[in-house]
């Protein structure tokens, strides 16, 4: 699978009609935290997305390669 953009993923959510805190929530994720990553720079980003909570959005919403762990996994650990 390719890799995707900010912008790309952006407008994916657009087409789909699904809002982005909808997701977030489903998947165990924090809206605010994934709202930065969608919005971070792309040639410089603020979040690395290299580990924990912001791997697993960056994998999920197409940004990098990688496994996230289990959605059961990410609601437990929220509780």
């Amino acid at each position: 699978m390719p890799l995707k953009t900010r912008q790309q993923i952006r407008a994916d959510f657009a087409h789909k009609g699904v809002s982005v805190s909808d997701w977030a929530r489903k998947r165990g994720y924090s809206v605010t935290v994934v709202w930065a990553i969608i919005n971070d720079k792309e040639d410089n980003p603020k979040y690395k997305c290299l580990r924990g909570q912001a791997h697993d959005i960056a994998v999920d919403l197409g940004l990098k390669q990688g496994t996230s762990r289990p959605v059961a996994t990410r609601l437990q650990l929220a509780a």
